[in-house]
């Protein structure tokens, strides 16, 4: 087996994140979803939402949700969710080096795989410069 995976971010940088490690992975990965929220819609309905989510994706081992903003709605929602959910782990600023991370090592346990996309997500941040600037 292996964890879910859910991002939730804000419209449309789930769902691009996912098209896009797809393709670099050359499969379209199980057990993974995007929940892209609008910010108009009641809070309520949202986390209801992410709830079916996360219980469609827990297929025994958790899940992990990544997120775009910590303190924004889509985080907000997932601190939610881990407050009902006891398999959840959440991880906030969510990017594709962290995102692919997670895919690869998806079938490890949910909190080594929670640790493997945030040393991903650090490691891909890099400040670029010519050589000897």
């Amino acid at each position: 087996m292996s964890i879910g995976l859910l991002l939730i971010t804000h419209q449309p940088l789930g769902g691009d994140l996912l098209r896009i490690a797809s393709a670099i992975l050359g499969n379209e990965p199980a057990a993974t979803e995007a929940l892209e929220l609008i910010n108009d819609r009641p809070c309520e309905c949202m986390l209801r939402e992410a709830l079916d989510c996360v219980d469609r994706l827990d297929q025994g081992d958790g899940v992990l949700v990544l997120t775009d903003l910590y303190g924004a709605t889509p985080a907000n929602i997932a601190l939610a969710l881990h407050a009902q959910r006891r398999r959840v782990r959440v991880i906030s600023g969510v990017n594709l080096p962290m995102l692919l991370r997670a895919l690869n090592y998806a079938q490890l346990d949910l909190d080594s795989v929670a640790e493997k996309a945030l040393e991903g997500g650090r490691e891909g941040v890099i400040r670029c410069q010519e050589q000897g600037a």
